[in-house]
């Protein structure tokens, strides 16, 4: 008896997702779990960290044929206080080369970091999540840090375009990028997931953006 087409492809998928978060050196995959249907992938289990739970969904996405993700691993419990997290976590904003001379504040409640404040770059608001996602003890983040808009719409869009016609792994012919005073519009077509996340990323690149909305398709 074979086994249908549709079992065999969430197999499939379900085992190359596994696979790349085993690749990863920063993920302990012995505790995660993978369940494909379709392009959707769901994740459960635990892990020690937020870091953990932020790189195995990272590595999903990097997956092709992955569209959907559910994110349900949940980070152990830790005995450490808040106040000792608070006060990790802004010594690691403190000491951050990328984060020189900003005004952000960490504030934590039972293992939650809400981050404040503002940074001229959106690098810099991705780079003070990071830093406080990798202290042990975090539970979760909510990055409420703004970015201060610096440049005009117009200037941002064509340093999008360059960075989106610099980047080897996108075809930019097929991406249309519109600017409405912070926000950044993205549109057309790419060819995986991955591809649709750097575009994305690339977006955030530019200087004073505040939002990236992302109406790229997956085409196979």
């Amino acid at each position: 008896m074979s086994i249908p087409n549709s079992i065999a492809h969430d197999e499939t998928l379900r085992t190359a997702v596994l696979r790349e978060i085993e690749w990863r050196p920063d993920i302990h995959a012995q505790d995660i779990d993978v369940k494909a249907s379709g392009s959707a992938v769901a994740l459960s289990g635990f892990v020690d960290t937020f870091a953990e739970k932020a790189s195995a969904e990272k590595a999903a996405k990097s997956v092709r044929g992955v569209l959907l993700i559910a994110n349900d691993i949940e980070v152990r419990p830790s005995t450490r206080t808040d106040p000792e997290i608070a006060g990790e976590i802004r010594q690691a904003l403190k000491s951050h080369a990328l984060l020189p001379e900003t005004n952000i504040d960490a504030t934590v409640r039972e293992g939650f970091v809400t981050l404040e404040g503002t940074v001229e770059w959106n690098y810099q608001k991705v780079s003070a999540l990071e830093a406080a996602e990798s202290i042990r003890g975090v539970r979760g983040v909510w990055n409420r840090i703004a970015v201060k808009p610096q440049v005009s719409p117009a200037s941002v869009k064509d340093a999008i375009d360059a960075a989106l016609r610099r980047s080897a792994e996108l075809d930019a012919k097929s991406i249309y990028v519109s600017v409405h005073g912070s926000t950044v519009e993205l549109s057309g077509k790419v060819h995986s997931f991955s591809e649709r996340e750097d575009a994305e990323r690339s977006a955030w690149a530019a200087p004073g953006i505040e939002s990236v909305v992302n109406l790229l398709q997956v085409t196979y």
